[in-house]
């Protein structure tokens, strides 16, 4: 069975959270796509080298999550030959046999556009940088505001703006519990597969 679930929206809304929920639930395999840019930023040097030549290892290291690491993704990201450097390896694993969730900035708009269920996860600003400064401390003031750039930066991009597709369903997370997001998410995926 082919079967792709597009989870976009902002960072620190939850959509990852989603996404693992979703994907061991249903038994799909699961990519995170933002580690593979977060990746290319992590690497350094030229990152249109660093993403032709992203390794495992590279998905490995164990500063991917750091706040740095994120700011370097949105920047990376926003590199057109980088994005099309990652873009196969993205529908590859999306149409492959047994299922799979991603989750991104632009996964229903340009990864997977025919994906079968496309949700966009998000939450108030502030509500997320609540949720980041409780995983990586620091200003919460700073945080904030990086939050917003990071937020001003993924929309507008010239190349995959991130945005919800025209046909995804929105979850605001601002108010809800992990438990609940994950519910209406598993909700909109069973219906589907029917």
């Amino acid at each position: 069975m082919i079967f792709t679930v597009a989870i976009d929206g902002p960072a620190a809304a939850g959509k990852g959270t989603i996404s693992r929920a979703i994907a061991a639930r249903f038994g799909f395999a699961h990519l995170d796509t933002g580690l593979l840019y977060r990746a290319v930023g992590a690497k350094g040097g030229d990152p249109i080298v660093a993403a032709q030549t992203l390794s495992p290892e590279d998905l490995a290291r164990g500063d991917l999550r750091t706040l740095q690491a994120g700011q370097a993704a949105s920047r990376v990201a926003a590199i057109p030959e980088v994005r099309a450097a990652l873009v196969d390896f993205q529908r590859r694993f999306a149409r492959a046999e047994g299922g799979a969730v991603l989750d991104g900035r632009d996964i229903g708009t340009v990864i997977c556009p025919e994906a079968e269920v496309k949700l966009f996860v998000t939450a108030s600003a502030e509500v997320r940088a609540h949720r980041r400064h409780a995983e990586v401390g620091g200003d919460y003031d700073q945080v904030l505001r990086e939050v917003v750039e990071r937020d001003a930066r993924d929309a507008g991009r010239a190349d995959a703006p991130m945005r919800a597709a025209e046909d995804a369903i929105v979850i605001d997370t601002s108010d809800m519990t992990i438990d609940a997001a994950v519910a209406r998410a598993a909700e909109i995926v069973a219906a589907r597969l029917g």
